[in-house]
This record gives C-alpha cells, sequence and structure tokens, in this order.
C-alpha cells in the first residue's frame, strides 16, 4: 500500500526525508512551496509539488497518511494552523503519524549544561518563545498523533561552513564557555523515518550528535580539511555580527539524544560534527 507524506514547507531537512522515502519505495511525496520555479525542481525529484499559500490543498491533505510540519512561526503564530481554520481533524481523518519539526531553542540558555526532552522549557529569544508557543497549539489539536523533534544546529551539503572558510571571511568567535549540539541533515531524514515507521504519538526526541562543541573548533576543523590556514580567532565582544548570529551566542547547552538511541534504535551516520565535514569534503570530490 503507498503511504502520503504531507509536507508543509518543503525546506532542507524535508527535502533529505522525501529523498530518504523515496529511495525506500512506496511513498507519495507531497511538499509545499511559494517558489514557482521550484516547484519544477520538486517535480523533477520525484515530489508532486503544491505552491501554497495559493492553492486549495484539501485533496492533497485528505489523502495523506503522514504529516510533517516543518515551515516555521512567526509573530502571528503557527501559519499552518492558522490557514487551517476548519480543523485537522477534517481535513487530515488518515493520518497515521504526524511531526513538527521545533528546535532545541525552546530549552534556553543552561551555561553549557546538558539538557534532555524532560527539561523545562525556558526559550531566551523571541524564536526560541515562538516555537515554544507553537508546540503547544499542535499539542492542543485533538486526536493529532503528533511527535515533535526539537532539531539542533543543522548542517549538511551545501550548508556548512567550508564556502566561508575557503572566502576568507571565517572567523573563529570565543565565547569562553560556549558550546552548540549539531545534527547532520541526513541523520535528521534517518530520525523522523524510523519515527514514522514506529509511531508513539505525544513524543518528543531531540535530534543532535554526540559532540557538543564550541563553534570556533568547527571552524578550525573545516580549515584543518581544506588544507587552508587557521581562520582569526575574535573574542565576541569584538566581533562583528548580525543581531541573529549573536543572539545564538546567548546560549549555550549540551543536548542528549539518549531517547533516539534507545526508542528509536538510531545509530548515528555522524555522531560528530568531524565525521559530518568529513563526508561532506568527500562528496565533493
Amino acid at each position: 500500500m503507498t503511504r502520503t507524506l504531507f509536507c508543509f514547507g518543503y525546506g532542507y531537512s524535508a527535502r533529505a526525508l522525501g529523498a530518504l522515502l523515496l529511495r525506500e519505495g512506496g511513498w507519495r511525496i507531497i511538499g509545499t512551496t511559494r517558489d514557482p520555479q521550484k516547484a519544477e525542481a520538486l517535480r523533477a525529484e520525484g515530489v508532486e509539488p503544491v505552491i501554497w499559500p495559493g492553492s486549495d490543498i484539501e485533496a492533497e491533505l485528505t489523502a495523506a497518511t503522514h504529516l510533517l510540519i516543518s515551515a516555521g512561526p512567526g509573530e502571528e503564530g503557527d501559519p499552518v494552523l492558522a490557514a487551517l481554520s476548519d480543523g485537522m481533524a477534517r481535513i487530515a481523518p488518515r493520518l497515521a503519524w504526524a511531526g513538527y519539526l521545533s528546535t532545541t531553542g525552546v530549552y534556553g540558555d543552561h551555561a553549557g549544561d546538558w539538557v534532555d526532552e524532560e527539561t523545562p522549557l525556558t526559550p531566551g529569544t523571541r524564536r526560541g518563545l515562538l516555537r515554544q508557543q507553537a508546540e503547544a497549539a499542535w499539542r492542543a489539536v485533538p486526536e493529532l498523533p503528533l511527535h515533535i523533534f526539537r532539531l539542533a544546529g543543522i548542517y549538511g551539503p551545501g550548508r556548512g561552513p567550508f564556502a566561508k572558510v575557503r572566502s576568507g571571511k571565517a572567523r573563529r568567535i570565543i565565547k569562553e564557555g560556549q558550546v552548540f549540539s549539531r545534527i547532520h541533515v541526513e541523520d535528521i531524514a534517518r530520525i523522523v523515518a524510523a519515527s514514522m515507521h514506529a509511531p508513539d504519538p505525544g513524543a518528543i526526541y531531540n535530534l543532535c550528535d554526540d559532540d557538543p562543541a564550541p563553534p570556533q573548533d568547527v571552524i578550525a576543523y573545516a580549515a584543518e580539511l581544506l588544507g587552508l590556514p587557521l581562520p582569526e580567532a575574535v573574542p565576541i565582544e569584538e566581533a562583528e555580527m548580525s543581531e541573529m548570529a549573536r543572539s545564538f551566542y546567548a546560549e549555550s547547552k549540551r543536548v542528549s539524544n539518549e531517547r533516539i538511541k534507545r526508542d528509536l534504535g538510531i545509530t548515528l551516520a555522524y555522531p560528530t560534527y568531524r565525521d559530518g565535514l568529513r563526508a561532506m569534503m568527500e562528496g565533493e570530490d
């Protein structure tokens, strides 16, 4: 039997999941995009694109057995829930699984200490607060078989430090005690797919690797792999950064991934950023 995944927001992570499921076989993938040019690219990959907002999606949603929400919330709240005023139960009656891609930013700052899925949510940024509110709004949808995935910093092909290091613009921003957790996009796809194959409505999962690390270490390793000089170290107080970039440095935490290993049987393909960056380099050859 063909299963149908409807993705609200067919972006970087959803695209990796769709590619994995299409390789697996037995899946129909429908993904929304705002850009007609991107729609053509998705169709070439075997995905059925839907221009949304702007199209009637009721027929596609009614056919969906699985639902992924990767569109982020705005100041007006979650855009998908705002649009589906008729209610999910009527619009998507066949759902066996639903997933919401959130962020570990909902935990806020823990001064480098460990957090897990039971840690109280204390977001310290506006982005984190909006995600916390969106999670709560999706959990409040009656009878929705919802799974929440809290993603750490995402990297992978086309999204990593190599371009910046090659350009000579990379800097090693130094803030004492600062660590970030990360996750390779292919591991995101594998974890979400594992959940789809073993639904546990109400479950919350942290998606991150085994090696929370200072951001300057990642830049240094990328330069080493490229055979380029070590980028300059700059104290955060002296660094020229956008407000968005600086806000990431306002929070430091180590995120536990024990639940995905225990409950979903996951063995990460890229357990550290070093594994992921080496694979990205090899993929460029």
